[in-house]
């Protein structure tokens, strides 16, 4: 279904690109997914030579899920001393975070699709291999523990948010009570390959450049926000690009163009 897609991109970049057939859930769980984006990224690293390609100039990239992947990828990579340094990720509309589902961009565009935000929860649970039961604490925030909460709140808290974003039609949330049982079930939520935005600074510092997409209309705005304060807090070079009328899929929705067709 992406081969269109990457074909695009190989003949305006004049690119080789390189498309990973990962294994799916529910049938394969996680973290296989990442597993094999990660096995795929190392092996092409070490041949990359024997594809006409120049090592020091490998791009990783994904959107919605596979921004989440690409992000985690580049993390794994950055205490690999045998392998070339990648050159740059990139981000489009990736999801990053599982600590906050009402920041600001999932209040404002919870009910536009593609992306809903009962949609976005119902399958990170599925992902993991957690009940649907749990979809009511998420919203609520019920699922982090106060210890996760004053540990978290540095990196992801609607006070990061630029201000501009905040003004249609945001209210801050009501703080409730975590849920034991919540909270243990989501603990695989808040390991950073399934939310690279709680990743150490010690492992955030040292990530290659980034090129960030964010849409307006799109849960996930927010998680974009966020980890490009958080790289170029640490110095990282970030080139963002912000489509005031994109929505999540515009990237893939834009080769179809020819049945239908948006401004973004």
């Amino acid at each position: 279904i992406y081969e269109r897609t990457c074909c695009y991109l190989s003949r305006k970049t004049n690119s080789v690109v390189v498309s990973v057939g990962y294994r799916l859930a529910p049938e394969h769980p996680f973290p296989a997914q990442f597993e094999d984006c990660l096995t795929a990224t190392i092996h092409f690293l070490r041949t990359a030579q024997d594809h006409g390609v120049d090592p020091s100039r490998i791009v990783i990239c994904g959107d919605s899920s596979g921004g989440t992947l690409t992000a985690a990828v580049a993390q794994a990579l950055v205490d690999r001393r045998d392998l070339p340094k990648l050159r740059a990720q990139i981000l489009i509309y990736p999801f990053l975070q599982s600590v906050d589902f009402n920041l600001p961009s999932y209040q404002q565009n919870e009910r536009i699709p593609i992306l809903l935000k009962e949609r976005t929860l119902a399958l990170g649970l599925k992902y993991i291999n957690k009940d649907l039961y749990y979809i009511k604490d998420l919203f609520k925030g019920s699922h982090v523990s106060e210890d996760e909460r004053l540990k978290y709140h540095k990196w992801v808290s609607p006070d990061y948010i630029p201000h501009e974003f905040k003004t249609r039609g945001y209210k801050p949330s009501p703080t409730y009570p975590p849920s034991k049982e919540a909270c243990e079930q989501a603990k695989p939520m808040f390991h950073p390959v399934f939310s690279p935005l709680l990743a150490e600074d010690s492992v955030v510092a040292q990530l290659p450049e980034a090129f960030i997409l964010t849409c307006e209309y799109d849960v996930l705005r927010d998680d974009g926000l966020l980890y490009k304060k958080r790289l170029e807090d640490h110095g990282i070079k970030v080139t963002w690009c912000h489509l005031q009328e994109g929505f999540h899929g515009t990237v893939f929705l834009a080769l179809f163009g020819r049945v239908v067709a948006f401004r973004s």
